[in-house]
């Protein structure tokens, strides 16, 4: 990385990060935009995320009909959907036991979706209560769901390392299906079926699917089966499956899978349903988040999904999922407005504790270049998530946030690219660092004894050196390119948009706007900076800069007296009034040589 060149000369921005062009065959480019009949400069973007000139004609249209794999290919696929179509057919009680993000919360609603319209009696649903009971099974939540009646429990997005809990529910002669897609041990629980396209004995090349994704492929395979049967007719008629890919969408982009392959294909079909606003959950909380353009990844990552977080994280753990699974207007109206008031306070926590974990990290960064760990009482397990994942883009490196309370810290971590933080945490539960634990490559979750936290950051961190080879990680910034003022019009959105969605595996657009000047500059909203840049060719481009008031970025901004700026971020549209205006949203700047 050191060896690279690093471009426009930024080695060092105003961020700390090393500049480098997005790597890119340009005569492959060239070929693709010919192939394709797309404008060149698409080519080669395609080119520069890895798409051949085969894949990229599927890249640029996705279709469910030629990436959706026979859900049969996953083992235990078959014995899970058959025993769910027993239980529908039976009358059987079924009971979703999900998980508090929306993940888990879009997982819960497809799957009590689809068992409504197949007939079955209302699911029972449990969300565990992150403060209480923490994440995934406990023994007395299937106690309490036996107690219900229950027959059939399916966990949707956790179970895949719940061994005691999942021990108990069999001895009470509870059969459980686990749906998951976090990384497994050797040993699988003992479950009735295991439905996981990361159990270490799968081969299904689907590995980065979102739970949702692995639930849709079960609630695929269990309409089958009852097709199969002949429980469909006149009097019942078999449900449309593709009208719930909106939730599908929601929970693969907030999962932050890669946008790729079948994922693709799922959140660029889901995210046309969900324009349509069919889902009464997710058109309610589109009207309470003031969201009146057509949804898109952004909405659904930033908008959409934090307020069907927020009851997981402050308030009800269950809301979220309820909202998306729920047909009752003043229900849904209850529920959108209540997250939304969840998702404020969680704002005010996650201020309070990224403070604090900042003020460490800036302490352990020179001398920790793998792994930050980030340890404070008093912080609020429901956003040290959200704090970990913005200290990880900051700081370019794995960061693991810790609440400690009564000697235990309970952590959430999230990771870069290359180093895989749920094996990791998953290797440090087999090593005796970890009481519970797991995750997936890019965000893990464990509990550890406070005594224990040096061993455990030594060990990960250890590992996560020799993954690298002992070299240190490198903060970088990778742009498609350079563009003048001038060139950044609406019809240059629209193109790029050919390459959306965008989201983890399929990088937005990001543009270098070299020798920039600020013509103004202010703060506005918390800690905001919106600017108006002046460009050599003697364009004007509307920009802000969020949450860098208090930063070197955010001050070079304020207060540049006419010094030439190379300015990188991402290109939006800006809509007031009926007027169309591009705008940047300024991610790293570097005063320009000379």
């Amino acid at each position: 990385m050191t060896e690279a060149h690093p471009y426009l000369g930024v080695s060092k921005s105003l961020c700390g990060r090393f500049w480098l062009e997005r790597p890119g065959d340009e005569r492959l480019g060239l070929a693709i935009s010919q192939r394709c009949q797309v404008p060149e400069i698409i080519g080669r973007m395609l080119a520069a995320r890895g798409q051949s000139l085969e894949g990229a004609p599927g890249f640029l249209q996705p279709r469910l009909r030629d990436l959706l794999t026979d859900p049969s290919e996953l083992k235990d696929m078959d014995q899970a959907a058959e025993r769910l179509a027993d239980a529908v057919a039976r009358g059987e009680r079924i009971a979703i036991f999900g998980d508090y993000d929306v993940d888990g919360a879009t997982s819960a609603a497809l799957l009590s979706r689809f068992l409504r319209a197949a007939g079955a009696e209302e699911p029972l649903l449990y969300v565990p209560d992150r403060m209480r009971e923490g994440y995934g099974p406990n023994a007395a939540a299937f106690h309490a769901l036996k107690a219900k009646g229950a027959a059939l429990v399916i966990t949707v997005d956790c179970g895949i390392t719940s061994f005691a809990a999942l021990d108990e529910a069999k001895g009470i002669g509870l059969d459980v299906i686990v749906a998951d897609h976090h990384v497994a041990e050797p040993a699988l629980p003992a479950a009735f079926a295991v439905v996981n396209p990361n159990r270490l004995d799968e081969s299904s090349p689907h590995r980065t699917l979102a739970a949702v994704g692995v639930v849709f492929l079960m609630v695929i395979a269990a309409n089958r089966v009852l097709r199969r049967r002949g429980w469909f007719g006149p009097a019942r008629l078999e449900p449309d499956l593709l009208q719930w890919l909106d939730l599908v969408a929601l929970g693969t982009v907030c999962d932050v899978v890669p946008l790729v392959g079948l994922n693709r294909a799922l959140a660029a079909q889901g995210l046309k349903v969900m324009a349509r606003r069919s889902n009464l959950g997710l058109k309610t909380l589109c009207d309470v988040a003031r969201v009146t353009d057509r949804v898109d990844a952004f909405h659904a990552a930033f908008l959409l999904g934090p307020r069907v977080n927020a009851g997981g994280r402050v308030g009800q753990s269950d809301l979220g999922a309820r909202l998306l699974a729920t047909e009752d207007p003043v229900l849904a109206g209850d529920l959108a407005r209540q997250l939304d008031v969840y998702n404020n306070e969680r704002r005010v926590l996650e201020t309070e504790v990224q403070e604090a974990a900042t003020r460490q990290a800036e302490a352990q960064a020179a001398d920790n270049p793998h792994l930050l760990f980030l340890a404070g009482r008093g912080w609020h397990p429901g956003v040290i998530g959200i704090v970990a994942g913005r200290l990880k883009e900051r700081y370019q490196r794995p960061v693991c946030v810790i609440a400690l309370e009564n000697g235990v810290g309970k952590a959430s971590g999230r990771s870069v690219a290359g180093l895989h933080l749920g094996q990791a945490v998953i290797a440090a539960r087999e090593a005796g660092l970890v009481l519970k634990g797991g995750g997936h490559a890019m965000a893990a979750g464990f509990e550890a004894r406070e005594e224990q936290l040096g061993a455990l950051q030594a060990f990960i961190a250890a590992r996560f050196k020799d993954d690298l080879d002992g070299t240190p990680l490198m903060p970088t910034l990778l742009v498609d390119g350079a563009l003048q003022a001038r060139a950044a019009s609406p019809d240059l959105i629209a193109t790029l948009e050919s390459l959306a969605p965008f989201g983890a595996g399929n990088a937005e657009p990001r543009f270098v706007f070299p020798a920039q000047r600020v013509a103004m500059a202010d703060i506005v909203g918390t800690d905001h900076v919106r600017c108006v840049l002046t460009g050599p060719d003697g364009g004007r481009l509307k920009a802000i800069a969020f949450r860098v008031a208090n930063e070197d970025l955010g001050r070079a901004l304020l207060g540049s007296r006419g010094a030439a700026l190379h300015v990188a971020g991402r290109l939006k549209l800006d809509s007031w009034q009926g007027r169309d205006q591009v705008q940047i949203q300024i991610e790293d700047a570097a005063f320009a040589a000379g």
